[in-house]
């Protein structure tokens, strides 16, 4: 019966978030159990330019390590991973994969050159926080709770996360790199068309649309952000508490 739960849930994962969350599980798994050296996951400017090792700014987006202190963050990370990749798959860009498919390949891209510059070896932390910035900025009037009871607006929460990992992190500059390019993308391809009435900057490429073929029309249109969701009282079934083992910790 536990086994046919866990297939019902994984199989209920979108496509593209099914995608993304089986990699993340795939490869750190692969390094921890050493079929392969955890090395050859990271991202390196030389050993990517020089010995054409192509694969890495992919795996150095799916890996984490998994063992010793580490392993709850890497844990926490598949959590929010999971929890605003679906959300956002099957809400903001229903029906459409191509346009969520867009979206986590331009973050991805833009984080690839900021780790190149900055000489980040690993860029799960800043992946996951762009699509988690991006739900909270088409989310930012819902009420979240955080540890201790705490509750706010779900645009703090980015902000929250950074504060917490300088404070007791890693420095926190792993999510603000995260909310750096999450914002990028927010506004380019909601913000300054709709709020500024600019140019749509970002267009989906149509190669896209052939490897994930739209499956019906989406709700709310993409390219458009859905109004903010307030859940005190509400019934959109976005109301989610941290201690029911839902939404939202730290790490």
């Amino acid at each position: 019966m536990a086994s046919n739960d866990i297939g019902d849930w994984y199989r209920g994962i979108p496509q593209i978030s099914k995608y993304w969350f089986t990699g993340s599980v795939i490869v750190p798994l692969v390094g921890r159990i050493g079929l392969l050296s955890p090395f050859w996951f990271l991202l390196d400017f030389k050993s990517f330019l020089y010995k054409f090792q192509l694969w890495r700014p992919i795996t150095a987006a799916l890996y984490y390590p998994i063992s010793g202190p580490k392993g709850f963050h890497y844990l926490m990370n598949l959590y929010f991973l999971y929890s605003y990749s679906t959300r956002l798959e099957t809400d903001t860009f229903s029906g459409s994969p191509a346009d969520y498919a867009f979206m986590l390949l331009f973050n991805w891209i833009c984080l690839v050159i900021i780790g190149f510059a900055a000489d980040l070896a690993i860029l799960m932390d800043p992946l996951v926080l762009s699509v988690l910035y991006v739900w909270c900025q088409l989310n930012k009037d819902q009420i979240i709770s955080f540890w201790f009871g705490t509750r706010f607006k779900a645009m703090y929460l980015p902000w929250v996360l950074f504060a917490f990992n300088l404070i007791i992190g890693n420095g926190g500059m792993m999510e603000l790199f995260g909310i750096v390019v999450g914002h990028l993308y927010f506004f380019l391809m909601f913000k300054y068309p709709q709020d500024f009435g600019g140019a749509q900057l970002l267009t989906v490429p149509n190669i896209l649309y052939r490897f994930f073929p739209k499956t019906r029309p989406a709700t709310g249109g993409f390219g458009q952000a859905p109004a903010s969701r307030r859940t005190e009282g509400g019934n959109d079934g976005w109301r989610h508490d941290w201690g029911r083992g839902q939404q939202l910790g730290g790490d």
